[in-house]
C-alpha cells in the first residue's frame, strides 16, 4: 500500500472558517481533497468467456424442494455470461457498464473482484497492473462497493468511518492520521454537512439515500485504493441524486484512480459524466469507446440516435433481448450478435480495444496524469500490515457496543420485557407472607424461571444477527477482519445487555415469590440463571450463524429449545423418559437449570406436608431423590452448564468460519 497521502487542493487557500464549511458542502465543488497517489493502474480483460451455473445459485434448500441433491452438479444448468470480452482500462478513467438485465453487467464485476461463485471462467485472463490476477493482488488493489448499503445504522457517519481506519489502515498509522484520513474521504465524499447524523436504515431516520450510498463509497475509499468498482451505485436513487453520485464518482477518477461501475439505463445528464462506455448484450461487447462518440460509431454502423434522446436508453433498448416470444427473442439475439461481430472487426487492430473516431485526438483512450501524481510503473506497492486480531477485537467490541446501546427502543422493550415478566411471575407467587408455598408450586416456579425467560432470547437475538448478517459477509470478504477477532467481539459484546437483563428479570422473581432469603442461596439462584441464559443467547448465535435465512435460523433454535425444554425434568420425570429423550436431557441446559435450582431450594431443607389435621415433615433430599434430581453435586451442574455452553461456543465459531455468512438476498 501506498504511504500516507497530502491533503490536495486545487483552489485557492482559504482562511475564513465559514467559507471553508461551505466549500466542503458544496455540491457543485469540483475540488480534489483526496487523491490517490500511488502508481497508475491500468485493468486488462483478454477474450473473457465465463459460464453462469444456474443451479448453484440457489439454495440447498430450494435445491431439495426441486428434488435436486446440493452435492451433485447438473451440466444442464450452465448459461454462457460472457462470451469473448476484451477492454483495458487506465487511471484517470470511468468506464461505464451499460446494458438490459441479464447482459452480464454483475457477472463482469464478480469475476474481476474474484467474487464469481457458482460460475466457471471457460477461457480469457484478467491482468492487473501487468499481472494476472489473483484473490491477494485483487485485495490489495481494488475496492468492491456492493448494491445494497450495508451498514450499522446507530452510528454516525464520521464513526462509521473511523471504526473502518481502525480496521482497514496499517497499523504504522498514528491516531492523528487516522482522523486526517476520516477528515480527507469526509470532504472528498461532500459529507460534512452529515458527518455526526446516524446512518440510519429504513427503519430509523437518518441520512439520505445518496449520503448512505456515498458512506458506503468511503468506507472503501479510505484505504485509497486504485480501483474502485461499483455495482449499480445509483439503484434506488432519485435522477438528482443518482446525478449527484457520479458527479462525486467522477470528480474520485480525476484523483488518478481508474472507476469502475455498472449501471442499467443511466439518464442523459448521468451519461454525458462518463469517460468511457461499455455496452453490452448477452454477455458480449457491441460498443466499447469514448462516451461522446457513441453516438457516432452507432450511426456510422447504420444506427443514428434519434434527436433528443438518450443514447443510453437508445442503445439499451436496441440491443436488449425481446422475450415475449420465440421468434422475437431469436430475432433480437441475432440483431445483437451481428453487431457485436461488427464491432469486434473494427477494434481487432487495437491493443485496448477502444473504437476510436479515423482522425484519433491527443490523449484519446488515455486520461493525461498529473506530473506530481506520476509513479514508476515497475515500483511495487510497499507492503504494510494491517491491525492484529487484538486490536481488531478492541475496535469491533467498541463498535458493536456503540451501535448497541444507541438503539434505545429496543433496548426499553427489552427490559420492559423483563421487567413485566419478572413481576407477572412474583406477583403469582406473591402474597404468602412467612408461609411457605407448596411443594408443587415450588416446583413449578422453579422451572419456569429456568425456562421462560431464554424463549424470548432466542428470537431476539438470532433476528439481530440475521439483521447484520450481509455487513459481516461483506465485511469478512473484504479481509477487513477475520472470524476470530469478530467471534470474541459478539460474545463479549452481548455481555452487557446480557447482565442488564438477568438482573431486571431475576430479582424482583425471588423475592417477591418468598424464596431462601439467605444470600448465598440468592447468589447460587442467580449465578445458575445468568449462565442457563447466557448458554440459550449461545445457542441463538449459532443457529443464526449456521443456517442462511431467519425462518431457518428461528425454526431449527425454537425446535432444539422445545426439546431440552420437554426432557427439562418437570414435564415428564426423567426415570421415565424413553433412550433419545433421555440423551437428549444430557445436553438440555434446562434440565440442569431446573435440578440445580431444585438444589438450592431443598437441599438441606424440610417442607412440611398438610394432610388433613395432619402436618408431615418431608426433607428436602428425600423429594430430590424421589423426582431423581440428586443425580450429581451442586458444582457439578455448574461445570455441566459451563460445558454445555463451550460447546455452543465452538459451534459457533465453527459457523462463522466455515459457513459462507451471506444473507438470504445474497445467494
Amino acid at each position: 500500500m501506498a504511504e500516507e497521502r497530502e491533503l490536495r487542493t486545487r483552489t485557492a487557500p482559504q482562511d475564513a472558517s465559514g467559507t471553508q464549511e461551505s466549500l466542503f458542502s458544496s455540491e457543485s465543488d469540483n475540488s480534489l481533497y483526496f487523491t490517490y497517489s500511488g502508481r497508475s493502474n491500468t485493468l486488462e480483460v483478454r477474450d473473457l468467456s465465463y459460464q453462469v451455473d444456474v443451479t448453484s445459485q440457489l439454495l440447498w434448500f430450494e435445491q431439495l424442494a426441486q428434488f435436486k441433491m446440493p452435492w451433485t452438479s447438473h451440466k444442464d444448468s450452465c448459461e454462457p455470461g460472457i462470451q469473448n470480452l476484451s477492454f483495458k482500462v487506465r487511471s484517470g478513467q470511468m468506464l461505464a457498464i451499460i446494458g438490459s438485465s441479464g447482459c452480464g453487467r454483475s457477472s463482469l464485476l464478480d469475476v474481476i473482484t474474484g467474487r464469481g461463485q457458482g460460475g466457471k471462467i471457460k477461457s480469457g485472463q484478467i491482468w492487473i497492473n501487468g499481472q494476472p490476477s489473483t484473490p491477494q493482488l485483487v485485495r490489495k488493489s481494488v475496492a468492491h462497493v456492493r448494491q445494497h448499503d450495508q451498514l450499522l445504522p446507530n452510528l454516525t457517519v464520521r464513526e462509521t468511518l473511523a471504526f473502518v481506519a481502525q480496521l482497514r489502515l496499517p497499523r504504522t498509522f498514528s491516531q492523528a492520521q487516522r482522523n486526517k484520513r476520516v477528515d480527507e474521504v469526509i470532504a472528498e465524499l461532500r459529507l460534512r454537512q452529515c458527518a455526526n447524523t446516524r446512518v440510519g436504515n429504513a427503519y430509523l431516520r437518518g441520512v439520505s439515500g445518496g449520503e448512505r450510498r456515498r458512506v458506503s463509497i468511503g468506507v472503501q475509499l479510505l484505504w485509497n485504493p486504485g480501483i474502485l468498482i461499483l455495482d449499480e451505485p445509483t439503484s434506488g436513487l432519485d435522477s438528482f441524486t443518482a446525478h449527484n453520485l457520479v458527479k462525486t464518482l467522477s470528480r474520485l477518477a480525476k484523483g488518478n484512480r481508474l472507476v469502475l461501475i455498472s449501471l442499467h439505463q443511466p439518464r442523459s445528464d448521468i451519461f454525458r459524466l462518463f469517460d468511457l462506455v461499455l455496452l453490452m448484450a448477452s454477455g458480449t461487447t457491441i460498443y466499447l469507446g469514448a462516451a461522446q462518440h457513441m453516438v457516432q460509431y452507432f450511426t456510422a454502423v447504420g444506427h443514428p440516435c434519434p434527436r433528443y434522446s438518450n443514447p443510453a436508453d437508445f442503445y439499451v433498448d436496441l440491443t436488449s433481448i425481446d422475450r415475449r416470444s420465440r421468434e422475437q427473442e431469436v430475432a433480437t439475439r441475432e440483431k445483437a450478435q451481428s453487431l457485436a461481430a461488427l464491432f469486434r472487426e473494427k477494434v481487432c487492430d487495437f491493443d485496448d480495444f477502444l473504437w476510436r473516431v479515423e482522425a484519433r485526438e491527443p490523449g484519446m483512450g488515455t486520461c493525461a496524469e498529473s506530473p506530481t501524481l506520476q509513479k514508476d510503473i515497475n515500483n511495487l506497492l510497499i507492503p504494510t500490515k494491517l491491525p492484529g486480531p487484538v486490536q481488531q477485537f478492541t475496535t469491533l467490541i467498541r463498535r458493536q457496543i456503540s451501535n448497541d446501546f444507541r438503539d434505545l427502543p429496543t433496548l426499553l422493550i427489552h427490559g420492559a420485557e423483563a421487567c413485566l415478566m419478572s413481576l407477572i411471575i412474583g406477583f403469582l407467587y406473591y402474597g404468602h407472607g412467612a408461609t411457605k408455598l407448596s411443594l408443587m408450586d415450588t416446583t413449578a416456579l422453579l422451572f419456569m424461571i429456568g425456562a421462560l425467560i431464554p424463549f424470548n432470547v432466542i428470537l431476539d437475538v438470532i433476528a439481530k444477527c440475521h439483521s447484520e448478517r450481509a455487513m459481516l459477509y461483506y465485511e469478512l470478504e473484504d479481509g477487513l477482519y477475520t472470524a476470530g477477532p469478530y467471534f470474541f467481539a459478539k460474545i463479549l459484546g452481548e455481555l452487557p445487555e446480557h447482565c442488564a437483563y438477568i438482573i431486571i428479570y431475576g430479582m424482583p422473581t425471588y423475592w417477591l415469590a418468598n424464596l431462601r432469603p439467605s444470600p448465598e442461596p440468592f447468589m447460587l439462584h442467580f449465578l445458575l440463571v445468568w449462565l442457563v441464559v447466557f448458554c440459550c443467547r449461545i445457542m441463538a448465535l449459532c443457529a443464526a450463524a449456521l443456517l442462511p435465512t431467519f425462518h431457518m435460523s428461528s425454526f431449527f433454535g425454537n425446535a432444539l429449545y422445545n426439546s431440552f425444554y420437554l426432557t427439562g425434568g418437570f414435564m415428564i420425570s426423567l426415570d421415565n423418559l424413553w433412550t433419545v429423550p433421555a440423551w437428549i436431557s444430557k445436553v438440555s441446559f434446562l434440565r440442569w437449570c431446573f435440578e440445580g435450582l431444585m438444589q438450592i431450594q431443598f437441599k438441606g431443607q424440610t417442607y412440611h406436608l398438610a394432610v388433613g389435621n395432619l402436618t408431615i415433615p418431608i426433607p428436602g433430599d428425600v423429594i430430590l431423590s424421589t423426582m431423581h434430581l440428586d443425580s450429581y453435586p451442586l458444582y457439578s451442574i455448574y461445570l455441566i452448564v459451563i460445558g454445555i455452553s463451550g460447546g455452543f461456543v465452538v459451534l459457533y465459531y465453527v459457523s462463522l468460519r466455515f459457513v459462507k455468512q451471506k444473507s438470504s438476498q445474497e445467494w
